[in-house]
């Protein structure tokens, strides 16, 4: 009984150590796609909460952040909203490996909330909800995800040449859904994850793009090749039932 008593009181120090280890850990460093802004809020929270582990989180465009990981950014886990990203990244081996898809991405088009604009999937309407002298919201396409597949939309509904003059680029596509929930562009061609947030929802109306309309927004994620114990646990935990349905809430379904 001795034995076995003071074997619990092992285990418990140990456990406090651990406890205490993994409070004093150094943070998890994510680089996110920008239209993971409120899903991995609401992760980042759970996580943290769970596990005690802290998360230090850089959103941007997929493209900068990629190139930015590949000129040295200390990161430990990136979470891109274009795969091709991440196969670059692990062909050069900055990744561990090819990665695991997370979601795909949903193009939804915004206006503010006092627009009478029917929100058709077909985008119909959009250059009537301009009007003469409004403006149009994309990320920038040279290198945001989103931004290049609400190109392609706005091209295979042939409205493109008509638009093009009157865009105002984000250099992610939080910057893009912002312009529009500010007054700075009437209309926004941005992230379906962005456009359902209660704090964008409460200035803007959206509906949802054809999906047709654009090649598919496959998002992946990948591990640094060195990363740490801690980030493989976030890594893991993002691929949980429970990170899936929060990020399937967000209008990133697999």
């Amino acid at each position: 009984m001795p034995a076995l008593l003071a074997g619990g009181v092992a285990l418990i120090a140990g456990s406090q150590a651990w406890a205490q280890g993994s409070a004093q850990a150094a943070p998890i460093r994510v680089a996110a796609a920008s239209d993971l802004k409120f899903a991995l809020a609401e992760l980042g929270a759970q996580f943290e909460k769970q596990t005690g582990l802290k998360l230090a989180i850089t959103f941007g465009s997929s493209g900068n952040l990629a190139r930015q990981l590949e000129q040295g950014l200390p990161m430990d886990v990136f979470l891109s909203a274009d795969e091709a990203l991440v196969f670059r990244l692990a062909k050069g081996g900055w990744a561990r490996d090819e990665g695991v898809v997370y979601g795909t991405g949903r193009l939804a088009w915004i206006v503010p909330k006092d627009s009478r604009a029917a929100l058709s999937p077909d985008l119909k309407g959009l250059t009537a909800a301009l009007g003469e002298s409004g403006k149009l919201s994309i990320a920038n396409p040279d290198h945001a995800p989103y931004g290049r597949a609400a190109r392609s939309a706005l091209q295979n509904t042939g409205v493109w040449p008509a638009v093009q003059s009157r865009l105002v680029l984000g250099e992610n596509v939080s910057q893009a859904t912002q312009f529009v929930s500010t007054g700075a562009a009437q209309v926004g061609v941005v992230a379906l994850s962005l456009a359902v947030a209660p704090e964008v929802a409460q200035r803007t109306r959206h509906g949802v793009v054809d999906a047709a309309l654009h090649p598919p927004i496959i998002q992946r994620m990948a591990l640094h090749a060195k990363a740490p114990v801690s980030a493989q646990r976030f890594y893991a935990f993002l691929q949980t039932n429970t990170a899936k349905a929060v990020l399937s809430s967000h209008g990133l379904g697999q």
